[in-house]
């Protein structure tokens, strides 16, 4: 394999089973921050070996390895990646046996808490926890989510996020919105008016589909997440999360509540409310590309476009706009996502010095370049994302004054990956909120 990186553009030219990878540096040429590298050529760590153990396998494996291949040529370390996808299960043998890698990337928080718990995972440092809430946009949030208990029960950093996704986007198509004379709404108000606006003028505002085979009702939870933050602030989103306050609290049933004025009423969905649970969300946005439109928006994290129509352009046939926050309202611009977490489950001095590697803005930047790679890092330079979309989302995130991780991922596998996908497949089916959310936390009353 051979890592390029020339004239600002990170590139990747792999050969196949080539022997001797070979490794091609371009220092101090185009907009990457340089000086962080030339900072890492500091430490010798020539005979360390660090092992990394994650979720991405196929192309995420090259990407990751490219970005690991800056540290190895700076420092002198053998960094090993190992990726599969049976992670979660994996690293949890691994650890309990006395065997795990020196570096765990967590595809959400709440195993790294789980096993941080159990003195399973080294603790970062305070200085770590300064740099972030420093560094990365909505800081504080980030350090929130990579903070748990140790086994003492002392709460402590645990994780540094690197790579993250976006899901507060509302898709649309720039023609259709031209053609019928509407703007992008700033703020819930204004979407909440653009929607009423859009079945004044005979059309159907929202494409909504909750299906997903065995897992059908998902779409939904991001939904309500997306309306707690909101409606409610940070800490009682925390406090839901955790059950600390009960599934079926007010601010909860308002939040679902708020879901249901898109999602229960007639005229704003396509094919009526009968629909959403039924209609697959997969084959949901291709009512935007319709002639006539059969929806003019749709609310989708940032892989949707996987299932657009084929040969749709993002940023031609399809945009995206932040899913706005209310203006009446004293809670910022909040995002919801997800990420990568990554921990220390086995602590050695090159193991530190990758960590201090993956606060440098060219960490960051070696893989933004490329594909696939958001970051809430204030300090990239933004112009080398490797697509404008790619940059609008990073935009986002760096603009956001909070960040919640995906609420159903970090709830009891019972709750957030049962009851609550079935709870609101029950909810647009005609139960109320509150019976709904009364019989999810009975569910988690019971496994308590």
């Amino acid at each position: 394999m051979k890592h390029v990186l020339y004239a600002g553009v990170a590139a990747v030219a792999l050969t196949a089973g080539a022997a001797n990878a070979e490794m091609v540096f371009a220092p101090g040429e185009g907009a990457f921050n340089w000086a962080s590298y030339e900072a890492l050529k500091s430490m010798d760590l020539k005979g360390e070996t660090i092992s990394v153990f994650g979720p991405w396998l196929g192309p995420d494996k090259e990407l990751v390895e490219s970005v690991v291949a800056y540290f190895e040529e700076a420092t002198g370390a053998d960094v090993q990646y190992s990726g599969s996808d049976s992670f979660e299960q994996q690293i949890v043998i691994d650890t309990e046996a006395g065997s795990p890698p020196n570096v765990a990337v967590f595809p959400q928080p709440g195993l790294l808490k789980d096993l941080a718990s159990k003195g399973l995972i080294a603790p970062l440092t305070a200085d770590d926890a300064a740099w972030i809430k420093e560094n990365y946009a909505a800081g504080q949030s980030w350090v929130d989510l990579g903070s748990g208990k140790d086994k003492a029960g002392n709460d402590q950093l645990f994780g540094m996020f690197y790579k993250v996704d976006v899901k507060s986007l509302v898709w649309y198509s720039p023609d259709n919105f031209a053609d019928a004379g509407y703007e992008v709404p700033a703020s819930m108000e204004d979407l909440l008016a653009l929607t009423d606006q859009i079945v004044a003028d005979g059309g159907t505002p929202w494409c909504i589909g909750l299906g997903s085979g065995g897992a059908t009702g998902w779409p939904a939870t991001d939904w309500v997440e997306d309306m707690m933050l909101r409606t409610q602030p940070p800490a009682i989103y925390d406090q839901w999360v955790a059950n600390t306050i009960p599934f079926n609290d007010p601010a909860v049933v308002g939040a679902i509540e708020e879901f249901g004025t898109f999602a229960k009423t007639e005229a704003y969905v396509a094919g009526g409310v009968g629909a959403v649970a039924s209609t697959d969300f997969r084959d949901s946005p291709k009512g935007l590309f319709s002639s006539p439109p059969q929806c003019f928006m749709h609310k989708q994290a940032s892989f949707i476009p996987a299932f657009f129509p084929e040969g749709t352009v993002v940023g031609e046939d399809a945009d995206f706009f932040y899913f706005p926050s209310y203006a009446n309202k004293d809670l910022g611009k909040p995002v919801l996502g997800a990420g990568t977490v990554w921990g220390i489950t086995k602590d050695s001095k090159g193991t530190r010095a990758f960590m201090e590697f993956l606060k440098s803005p060219i960490a960051h930047e070696i893989w933004m370049a490329q594909k696939g790679f958001l970051t809430p890092h204030k300090g990239v330079n933004v112009d080398l994302y490797g697509d404008d979309t790619l940059k609008k989302m990073g935009g986002i995130l760096l603009n956001a004054d909070t960040f919640r991780f995906d609420g159903s991922d970090l709830m009891p596998g019972p709750i957030g990956a049962g009851v609550f996908w079935t709870g609101m497949v029950d909810y647009v089916g005609g139960k109320s909120a509150v019976e709904v959310t009364t019989s999810i936390q009975s569910t988690w009353d019971s496994i308590k």
